[in-house]
């Protein structure tokens, strides 16, 4: 179309313009061209943006999570910011897994700036004698604290306190809080409250997945935790304070009750019930259907008296599947060849795994064919 329109037009033009009053009239020639450049070579306006498909091809987020986090930072038009951080914690040797986490958890942090955020921050921590490769473990840690709050300041008053960057790395992950506490009217009562208690901050992190949060309880719920534990029989001075202390802040009387009540319907009498408690208080964590289930079998299956159990409560705590049925299956197979009259109890339960197949399965696997083939792909080693 366009070549027939030059074969049509362009003559009478140019024998016109050969007739052209002057230099200085209007050029039909001149406006031809104008004419022809744009159509024919329109204009192609560029692929917007999408900011749910960068999510996922390059930051390697699911499209499920690449969905709801485009939906905060749908503002961008360009992946100009993104690729700007995405590099520099590239350089700072962040892995891409922790990125995708990072992302999907903060997706405005794509929207920081690295001149004016991000790098002040990294030389802040550097600073205080962080390594960059520990930077980059805390980053993704951070998440939006890294960007928004003092975070050297915070790292100069936990550091000392956790003692070292792996307990303070630690109790970040369970407790966020700890980037938002006020340190006067917080932090420092609860610290020295610990310290009465005889203990320390990094004493407390790692019992639980919750223990963390003693620290940025407020002071007057910590205290009352404190007498709570005290009143099931657990005194400051016990080496089971600890776990308890980190433990009944975050349960109901109630709870503490009801987990005391079900340890009395399975055969344990009061006063046993509380001596459990006192001697692993983690029970209280465990679960209503797991407490059942562990002290069943060791009453119906392996023979143990609730006296013995209460005594010993440690018992409760092991896993069934891993540690309790298996050894009890091996013993068993033992008494019944006659090499060996000893039954699960304390002392066969505890014994860690190496110590255990030692002394009971690798003297006997000649005498009984598959002794260890069976024990091993009955458990998970512990």
């Amino acid at each position: 179309m366009i070549r027939q329109l030059r074969k049509r037009i362009a003559p009478p033009l140019l024998h016109s313009v050969s007739r052209a009053p002057g230099p200085h009239a209007s050029s039909p020639l001149a406006s031809l061209r104008s004419y022809l450049s744009t159509t024919t070579a329109p204009t192609i306006s560029p692929r917007p943006f999408a900011v749910e498909d960068y999510l996922v091809a390059t930051c390697g987020l699911s499209p499920a999570l690449a969905l709801k986090a485009s939906r905060k930072i749908s503002h961008l038009k360009s992946p100009s910011k993104p690729d700007a951080v995405l590099a520099f914690l590239a350089g700072l040797g962040v892995p891409r897994a922790d990125v995708a986490k990072l992302v999907a958890a903060d997706p405005q942090f794509l929207c920081a700036s690295v001149e004016r955020t991000l790098a002040p921050r990294v030389a802040e921590l550097c600073d205080l004698g962080l390594s960059r490769s520990e930077v980059a473990r805390i980053i993704p840690v951070a998440l939006y604290s890294f960007r928004r709050c003092a975070i050297g300041r915070t790292v100069s008053f936990w550091l000392p306190v956790f003692g070292s960057f792996d307990k303070l790395l630690q109790g970040i992950k369970n407790n966020a809080g700890i980037f938002s506490v006020d340190f006067e009217s917080v932090a420092k009562p609860n610290l020295d409250f610990l310290q009465q208690c005889g203990l320390s901050a990094c004493e407390v992190v790692g019992v639980n997945k919750y223990s963390s949060r003693v620290l940025t309880m407020k002071p007057e719920l910590l205290r009352e935790a404190a007498e709570r534990v005290e009143e099931l029989g657990i005194k400051r001075n016990s080496p089971t304070f600890r776990h308890a202390f980190c433990l009944v802040p975050f349960m109901s009387q109630e709870h503490v009750a009801k987990k005391i009540g079900l340890l009395k319907k399975l055969g344990f009498s009061q006063h046993q019930a509380l001596e459990i408690v006192r001697k692993a208080p983690l029970v209280l964590g465990s679960t209503e259907d797991r407490i059942r289930k562990v002290v069943d079998f060791l009453m119906k299956d392996a023979g143990l008296e609730a006296h013995y159990i209460a005594q010993r409560p440690v018992l409760i705590m092991y896993s069934l599947e891993r540690r309790l049925l298996p050894r009890h299956r091996l013993l068993s197979a033992l008494r019944a060849k006659g090499f060996c009259n000893l039954e699960l109890n304390s002392y066969t339960v505890a014994m860690v795994e190496k110590t255990f197949v030692q002394k009971f399965v690798t003297p006997y696997k000649d005498n009984i064919p598959g002794l260890a083939e069976d024990y091993t792909s009955s458990h998970i080693p512990v």
